[in-house]
């Protein structure tokens, strides 16, 4: 309770510092936002899609570690269930969901763990990176001097990455956290063709979300309202006691949408998109779910290289 009450607290102050209050929702005219079918599902699929991405991200991590090889029909299901964990207070559910699930594929629970881990945090790098422009096209009295410095810590973790000493220490550093020996092929160039997929799999979560906001007739510019998506993410996944970030990116995505097309029509959007990405994302996690119950949880052991 303590958790909940905390995040709409600060819920409210986000979305209380660009002054939305219930009168800017009784100026929309709610009869004009009926979504273009076909953008609609092409937003969905687009979703969709970058969601099965993360999932193959996943598992070519585990095979850069020098885990199992898991093909991607069989990754797909188990990050998708494991996902659910995200809809849990704290972040540690869907990371040790994935953990219990890879290990009846013949991944080790801290092979799996750690990719996962590191496969969050590159995540959180590439939203970042995405995110920039919705800071940087922001006013400056909204954000201050934030796009600068997300821009330079941005810089500095691709910097440390490239640089093969730096991304070696910081493995070694890793491994030994986890308790594990780090794998002899593991180079700088792993942890930048990483990020790079990883940077194009949150360009197209970014776009699925602008195909979302023109679905509903909104004139938006492509730049600021797909950059903002992930600004928000980013801003929702840091803070630890909102569960997939419920409230906290709501708060924000208003906060960085409002510039561009009023405090009503983002509010509008970032309730319309909490929907789109949890109904998106729960359907084909509950369908892989009943299919893992029913069949007892069991499946191929996925093969070592």
């Amino acid at each position: 309770m303590g958790q909940l009450a905390l995040t709409a607290l600060v819920t409210w102050y986000v979305v209380g510092r660009v002054g939305l209050d219930w009168t800017e929702f009784q100026r929309l005219d709610l009869a004009e936002w009926q979504p273009n079918l076909v953008l609609l599902a092409a937003s969905a699929a687009m979703l969709l899609s970058a969601m099965f991405m993360n999932a193959a991200l996943w598992a070519r991590v585990v095979r850069d570690l020098g885990g199992a090889h898991i093909p991607v029909k069989q990754a797909v299901p188990l990050f998708m269930i494991a996902n659910l964990g995200r809809y849990l207070p704290g972040k540690v559910w869907q990371i040790a969901g994935l953990a219990a699930l890879a290990s009846s594929r013949g991944v080790r629970p801290i092979t799996a763990t750690g990719a996962a881990v590191l496969g969050q945090g590159l995540s959180i790098l590439a939203a970042t990176s995405i995110g920039l422009g919705a800071l940087l096209t922001a006013p400056e009295e909204s954000v201050g001097p934030w796009g600068m410095v997300a821009a330079a810590l941005v810089a500095l973790a691709v910097l440390l990455i490239a640089i093969p000493p730096s991304f070696r220490a910081g493995a070694r550093l890793w491994f030994r956290i986890v308790r594990t020996e780090a794998p002899p092929q593991l180079a700088s160039v792993h942890g930048l063709q990483w990020l790079a997929l990883y940077t194009l799999n949150w360009v197209v979560l970014a776009l699925s979300f602008w195909v979302l906001v023109i679905s509903f007739g909104v004139s938006a510019e492509i730049v600021p309202v797909a950059s903002a998506f992930a600004a928000a993410y980013v801003a929702g996944y840091l803070f630890i006691p909102a569960p997939a970030g419920v409230g906290i990116r709501e708060g924000m995505l208003i906060v960085f949408l409002t510039p561009h097309l009023g405090v009503g029509v983002a509010g509008a959007l970032a309730v319309i998109a909490r929907i789109w990405t949890t109904v998106v994302e729960l359907v084909p996690a509950a369908l892989f779910w009943v299919r893992h119950v029913a069949a007892g949880g069991a499946g191929e052991v996925a093969s070592h290289e």
